[in-house]
């Protein structure tokens, strides 16, 4: 197997779109009126994604504003916190992962939604197809050609040992069943075997422990959902403590001590969600900006977490990481 490999790509198709997308930007650039953004639980994540604004000379309290609402990855506050925002109301709202996207998709069929760092968005229902999504949510996706394929071929490679496999997933996230089926079909290719370990709240974090303490899964594979994402520093620090192997979706898990990640780079998603936010702002309709697709992968390595799991990776799949931290 071949891992991509190289200066992180992706493909932008910026091109085609309409320009008469109502009430947003050749007024306000005719006006000088202030666009204004609605993002729900900032982190220091959304810094590529105003960086990116600013280098399109966006200014913050000049031409551009954010409108900011938390809801701590929790479904029904994310809810509220869409709905806000349509209040404001915003001229385009950032979405990250599909649990956001979901939620503004219910609070509004008018306002622009751009959506980052999404699984599956026709599988999840917010757009009809990625070349043509319709009606007003648009953005990018993390999947790419046999993704979970070659997730599980990294990790037979790095632990030719490995049998029993257990995925964290969030049943309130649109893109995860698709995931998780994709999951149950790849693994037995791989001679191995799945255990699903669903986690909708904080709370259900410490049933997940146990039930990995019980099972003793070989590995873990993680995703990008928002409330994992928050408690993922407690799941990097059971995988130590007992042992496990851990795939992860995103270079910062492996930075933290994970083991292992394979997928998009995050920072590439939040710059290009803010390609299409300037495109929209500009006056293109969603519905026309086709779901932008990653083309090449980053593939990370913890060597200093592997020696003190007493795993010994193979210097070939040393070799083919983009990225090994000693």
């Amino acid at each position: 197997m071949v891992i991509g490999i190289g200066r992180r790509q992706f493909i932008y198709v910026l091109g085609g779109a309409s320009f008469a997308w109502p009430l947003v930007a050749r007024a306000q650039r005719a006006t000088g009126k202030i666009a204004r953004i609605g993002i729900i639980d900032d982190s220091p994540s959304w810094d590529p994604f105003r960086q990116q604004l600013r280098e399109l000379h966006y200014v913050e309290g000049q031409n551009i504003a954010f409108e900011y609402r938390r809801a701590d990855g929790i479904p029904d506050r994310m809810d509220d916190a869409a709905a806000a925002l349509t209040q404001v109301p915003v001229d385009v709202i950032a979405a990250f992962g599909s649990t956001e996207a979901k939620a503004a998709q219910k609070a509004t069929k008018t306002i622009p939604i751009v959506a980052m760092s999404i699984g599956d968005p026709v599988a999840a229902g917010l757009v009809s197809s990625l070349a043509h999504p319709g009606g007003n949510i648009t953005g990018n996706t993390i999947l790419g050609p046999d993704v979970v394929s070659k997730r599980l071929q990294i990790l037979k490679d790095a632990i030719p040992s490995v049998s029993r496999i257990a995925f964290l997933w969030n049943p309130d996230n649109a893109s995860h069943p698709a995931t998780l089926e994709q999951y149950r079909r790849a693994a037995p290719l791989f001679h191995m075997t799945l255990v699903s370990l669903p986690a909708r709240t904080a709370d259900d974090f410490n049933q997940v422990f146990a039930q990995m303490l019980s099972d003793r899964p070989d590995a873990l594979l993680t995703t990008n959902d928002p409330l994992h994402l928050m408690h993922m520093a407690a799941v990097i620090d059971f995988l130590s403590k007992n042992r496990i192997a851990g795939m992860f979706q995103i270079r910062q898990n492996v930075v933290d001590g994970g083991l292992m990640s394979y997928g998009v780079s995050f920072p590439d998603l939040f710059r290009q969600g803010a390609l299409y936010v300037d495109k929209i702002l500009q006056g293109a309709k969603p519905a026309d900006l086709p779901i932008a697709q990653p083309v090449t992968f980053e593939f990370i390595i913890n060597q200093k977490t592997a020696k003190a799991m007493g795993l010994e990776i193979p210097i070939t799949l040393l070799a083919r990481a983009d990225e090994v931290i000693e």
